[in-house]
């Protein structure tokens, strides 16, 4: 069971691990040891809330193919057990970020004081700018 929140919980059934060989650099295993691990997950026909399920449709995320099939490909690590751990935790992070609701900005304006500080802040920087430059004098 891969619990996300209090209330979505995702079975080990919905979640398809498929071990492989991972690109890149390696060494004498490289052609030998599939450490790499694919994870699939369907996002239409999951157990998650419905909420969940739009949210996580709406990202436009990459990974997301147009059939709502995520698909994570981990192989950070050497061994298969940490990149499956590693796979698991970032769909986690990912469903946890798009059920995430940010709170809405409200614009507000600087107060008085605050500009009043920035113009003395600008005043005394052209003074001491001013103070740099060379005096011309006509003689």
């Amino acid at each position: 069971m891969l619990r996300i929140n209090a209330s979505n919980v995702i079975s080990p059934g919905e979640i398809e691990l498929t071990a492989m060989r991972a690109q890149g650099a390696g060494g004498q295993n490289v052609n030998k040891v599939s450490s790499a691990i694919h994870l699939r997950f369907d996002i239409p026909n999951s157990s998650l809330s419905d909420f969940c399920k739009s949210r996580l449709l709406a990202l436009g995320d990459k990974r997301i193919t147009n059939d709502g099939v995520l698909i994570i490909k981990a192989q950070t690590y050497r061994t298969q057990e940490q990149n499956r751990d590693d796979a698991l935790t970032r769909l986690r992070d990912i469903i946890l970020d798009a059920i995430k609701i940010e709170k809405p900005r409200h614009a507000t304006r600087p107060t008085f004081s605050s500009k009043q500080r920035r113009m003395d802040a600008k005043t005394q920087r052209g003074a001491i700018k001013s103070a740099r430059q060379k005096k011309i004098t006509l003689d």
